[in-house]
């Protein structure tokens, strides 16, 4: 069964009741729409559209993060709703002030970064009065400074008949994240759907996941002992002045602790001592880093990590890098990495990532796999190692910022050959997670857990949507990647309960009766 509407395309939106149950919340309320991806927010979006337009008329604004999604929902709204091609525009950066002003004026529906829309607003190029539709896709960000808060309550202010719609993934898993996010673009209802729901099951793939752990070679024990010791040594002198309690101490209480002291030492007569310790804080944030590219990413990253430091102590930027790196630890633990370095003692995660790679291009030549990692130099080992497998033709897919940077046209034409397989494994940083079309996989391997639950969701979210998929997350037992995987676990978990609680009790109205 597909839906029928006159704005709809004819056998374009299979019906879905997961989908009429949110739609008939968007339509009385300013909704925040949680879909695992795949499940099609974009759908709901485009439904939504179809009825405003129907019952209200006006116009329809589309926001998304990035020029390339921006440009993905116009081309889903074209293949769903009967609207004419020359009443859908595109407008990012790339497009002149003068043509977008005049394009507001005569285009039905509107695709568009809110950079361009919050900066056309304060410009006076843009009249929201007529809209009748904004939708905030990956909405999330809409928090602080991001133009979303701003755009939504100009939106609300002006428009006569405002209907807001929120899109993500997953919001956050903290009721504060939440409620900011729902306060800050008008929010008024949360709709939640998870994989287990009743009304999506028929419609999910399976997504077996599985981690694999490796432990640390002893080589690594030593440096990682070296690094401790003087860590715990900065830990020491904080606790002395009362700034550290407790046994246990995380990178997020050093970062809270900076800022403190940042704080303090902006008062009218900041004590010396404030100053020390925002210089100790530093030092252990470096050292904590150190670790942790030791811990989850191997030498290789770790020597590039020491190798920039020398170079900023060298150079005199700052008192508490050129402190680090003439710490007698710190200097034999960069001697130790660089041997191991030398003498190709890698991360054991590189050995399991070829065994997985070769495992699942052995079992499939047409599978296409996505390897995550953090860190760019840790893209650059897990290319070379990948190289070496036979069948496998990786690529390295990063953000558009620093040396060897992609830029968006460069990222698009990667992501498409990867698409028709010229490339079947594409090794990337943050930048696939969200904010680019890239395309469903069978295989998602995480090199390292990620804290943030959002982003474990994003990275999840690139496998199981038209057939079943697999991740694989790889951990280094007994090291900071095991905290990291249960806290992501725990926040998504929290993050789930939370919008249940938050989630008004849905109108049970069908699509026939909504149009």
């Amino acid at each position: 069964m597909f839906v029928t509407h006159p704005l709809i395309k004819p056998e374009s939106v299979e019906q879905r009741l997961y989908q009429e149950n949110v739609l008939a919340t968007a339509v009385s309320a300013n909704t925040l729409v949680v879909l695992p991806t795949g499940l099609g927010k974009t759908a709901v979006a485009a439904l939504l559209a179809a009825h405003r337009i129907s019952k209200n008329g006006g116009k329809i604004l589309v926001l998304a993060p990035t020029r390339p999604l921006v440009e993905q929902h116009k081309r889903s709204f074209a293949q769903i709703m009967e609207v004419a091609e020359g009443d859908m525009a595109v407008y990012t950066g790339k497009i002149g002030p003068k043509e977008r002003r005049e394009g507001y004026k005569n285009h039905v529906m509107i695709f568009a970064t809110p950079q361009v829309v919050q900066n056309d607003l304060i410009a006076g190029r843009l009249d929201l009065s007529q809209y009748t539709l904004l939708v905030l896709d990956e909405c999330h960000r809409g928090i602080g400074d991001y133009p979303y808060p701003f755009i939504a309550e100009l939106y609300m202010r002006r428009a006569h008949a405002p209907r807001i719609l929120g899109l993500t993934a997953s919001p956050g898993a903290t009721k504060e994240k939440v409620d900011a996010i729902c306060k800050g673009l008008h929010i008024e209802r949360v709709e939640i759907r998870t994989e287990s729901d009743e009304d999506v099951l028929p419609y999910v793939q399976s997504v077996h996941t599985q981690w694999i752990g490796v432990d640390l070679p002893k080589e690594f024990i030593e440096v990682q002992v070296l690094l401790d010791e003087a860590l715990k040594q900065r830990y020491a002198k904080l606790r002395e002045w009362d700034y550290l309690t407790g046994p246990y101490v995380r990178k997020t209480d050093l970062l809270r602790l900076q800022i403190q002291l940042r704080k303090a030492a902006g008062g009218r007569k900041p004590a010396a001592y404030i100053f020390s310790a925002i210089s100790l804080v530093a030092e252990a944030l470096k050292i904590e880093h150190a670790l942790v590219l030791l811990e989850t990413q191997g030498v290789s990253p770790l020597l590039e990590y020491f190798k920039r430091m020398r170079e900023a102590a060298e150079k005199g930027k700052t008192k508490a890098v050129k402190r680090v790196m003439h710490d007698a630890r710190m200097e034999a633990a960069f001697l130790k990495t660089y041997d191991l370095v030398g003498r190709r003692v890698e991360h054991p995660k590189l050995a399991e990532l070829q065994k997985i790679v070769e495992k699942k291009l052995n079992e499939n030549d047409g599978t296409k796999i996505i390897v995550f990692t953090h860190y760019r130099d840790s893209v650059k080992q897990v290319l070379n190692t990948l190289r070496a497998v036979k069948g496998c033709k990786p690529v390295g897919f990063v953000g558009q910022a620093g040396d060897g940077g992609l830029d968006q046209r460069t990222q698009v034409a990667i992501l498409q050959k990867f698409r028709e397989l010229h490339y079947n494994v594409l090794v990337c940083t943050s930048v696939g997670e969200e904010g680019l079309d890239v395309p469903a996989v069978d295989t998602v391997v995480f090199y390292e857990p990620v804290p943030s639950e959002i982003r474990s969701i994003q990275r999840r979210g690139r496998t199981g949507r038209q057939k079943a998929g697999e991740v694989v997350i790889l951990m280094a037992r007994d090291t900071r990647d095991e905290g990291i995987f249960w806290s992501a676990q725990h926040k998504e978990k929290k993050m789930k309960a939370l919008l249940k609680n938050m989630q008004g009790r849905s109108v049970q109205t069908s699509l026939t009766e909504l149009f």
